[in-house]
């Protein structure tokens, strides 16, 4: 449940720094936890479950619309990429106010409640019709009343000492969660797996969707356990235990999103009359090239990965990279190079991105001696888990990986930094809130992955693999070369910023 948002959340209170230094003041900041209330726990937990359940189907959805109803390439793609995936963002818009007006408690019920359902009918049926009208679309739903609800927990789950730390862990949670994900996604596929219930014989993806239905049950005991009504100040946690009726609930519903469209006509009116919104939508377009590749590890490289590699390829894991490179590497890039400009740090990190994703379209041959030698035995033998010979294509992508997160590392949470530094004062929040349209842009972009894969990389016959990734690399371009060609354009003064 929730939208997949690659990105370093930072809490909007101003928070003294802690005057310990060196190690005792490293340490200082995470003993601030000591004594938390359970709900943030919880909350910590909660955002394990829900973005392990989604990465799991993220990376089986294509997948099992081509195999299991029977959807071309191209089809499958579009469905995920102008479809699903854009609803959910559209969705995640308006969770936000849903939160504010039936309350937290009630708004993860909800959405797990939904995503239960939706899930329990993909397991079940292969009908395309039915699996898409009541399963992938309010799966969407579902998913999207998760983001809102997460980052509003924490904040109100945290005291202000605690709450910079809190915002870095379930950002670390997050990219855990899509490691595990990727495991989960390997280990069943290679399972094999096969079993008979009253003659129904789950495929292998209606498996996969089983083990995210799992996820998505336990949550409701731990939802459970958050209590109604907790808030944490500095004083410590405050309860209270007050209980709306039903019928408030549902016409809180339906005001809200009445509220909700209201209020989106309203941001929208306001911000078209000034020019700086016209700037960022421009620099968020280029952004979502960027985006488009960064969402094509789901919905392109496992079909790849599995028809280049064989289909007991290790793609979850592999994709794993760019998680684990992006815990280590963010908190160092983000203290390393605070005192530059966002939109510079935005360039230089589409342009490592870029460079990273050439690496997938060079000759599979010059990586031959790399994959015989110790980097192939390492990665393949020891991380992978394969046997025998390694493919070029695993050390090729375990290179574009790695590099691709680099620049990940520097562009991605300046994104959203660059957008509240160039907003009008009072006018962050509104901004900030643009921050989902690279998203939209990239879903939009990806959904064209499926054509790509048809002529270049198909189930069936010659490849050309090479190619594919190539027009991948040249879209990732776009972002970094557009955001220099037009800078005098678009680039607004950053406050606070020199250069």
């Amino acid at each position: 449940m929730g939208e997949a948002v690659k990105e370093t959340f930072v809490p909007d209170d101003n928070v003294a720094p802690v005057a310990l230094t060196g190690l005792r003041g490293f340490l200082a900041k995470f003993t601030v936890l000591k004594g938390a209330q359970r709900e943030l726990w919880l909350t910590f937990l909660i955002k394990f479950l829900i973005y392990t359940a989604y990465s799991v189907t993220n990376k089986t959805i294509v997948l099992w619309l081509s195999k299991d109803l029977g959807f071309s390439d191209q089809a499958a793609g579009a469905l995920v990429g102008w479809a699903w995936a854009p609803a959910m963002t559209v969705f995640t818009l308006l969770a936000g106010s849903l939160t504010d007006a039936i309350g937290l408690r009630r708004t993860f019920f909800l959405g797990v409640a939904i995503c239960t359902v939706a899930r329990s009918v993909m397991v079940v049926t292969t009908i395309p019709s039915l699996a898409l009208t009541c399963g992938v679309l309010p799966l969407a739903i579902g998913e999207a009343l998760g983001t809102p609800v997460l980052l509003a927990a924490t904040r109100r789950y945290s005291t202000v000492a605690q709450r910079s730390i809190s915002f870095s862990i379930i950002y670390v949670v997050m990219n855990i969660g899509y490691v595990a994900a990727g495991w989960i996604f390997d280990y069943v596929r290679q399972l094999n797996f096969r079993v008979s219930l009253f003659g129904f014989e789950p495929s292998t993806y209606q498996q996969l969707f089983i083990v995210s239905l799992i996820f998505e049950i336990v949550l409701f005991p731990v939802i459970y356990f958050l209590r109604r009504g907790a808030e944490a100040n500095n004083g410590g946690p405050v309860i209270n235990e007050s209980r709306s009726a039903a019928p408030a609930f549902w016409s809180g519903i339906g005001a809200t999103v009445r509220q909700s469209a209201i209020d989106t006509g309203h941001l929208f009116r306001r911000l078209i009359a000034q020019s700086g919104f016209y700037q960022l939508l421009v620099f968020f377009l280029f952004i979502g090239f960027l985006k488009a590749i960064f969402l094509q590890m789901d919905y392109v490289f496992p079909k790849f990965g599995i028809r280049e590699l064989g289909l007991d390829a290790p793609v979850g894991k592999l994709s794993a990279i760019n998680s684990i490179v992006i815990i280590l590497l963010v908190p160092i890039v983000g203290a390393l190079t605070q005192k530059f400009a966002a939109y510079r740090m935005v360039v230089i990190g589409g342009v490592i991105c870029a460079a990273g994703v050439f690496i997938m379209a060079l000759p599979t041959q010059w990586f031959q001696a790399a994959a015989n030698g110790v980097i192939g035995r390492w990665l393949g033998h020891g991380y992978l888990g394969l046997h025998g010979s390694i493919h070029p294509y695993y050390i090729m992508a375990a290179l574009y990986l790695i590099v691709f997160s680099v620049g990940e590392a520097f562009y991605s949470p300046r994104v959203y930094e660059y957008a509240a530094a160039i907003a009008p004062k009072g006018q962050e929040a509104s901004y900030g809130s643009l921050a989902y349209l690279p998203f939209l842009v990239g879903k939009i972009l990806v959904g064209a992955g499926g054509w790509l894969l048809a002529a270049f990389c198909p189930e069936h016959g010659p490849r050309h693999s090479g190619t594919m990734w190539f027009i991948f690399a040249l879209a990732a371009s776009v972002a970094p070369i557009g955001l220099v060609v037009f800078r005098r354009y678009i680039r607004v003064p950053e406050a606070g910023r020199q250069d």
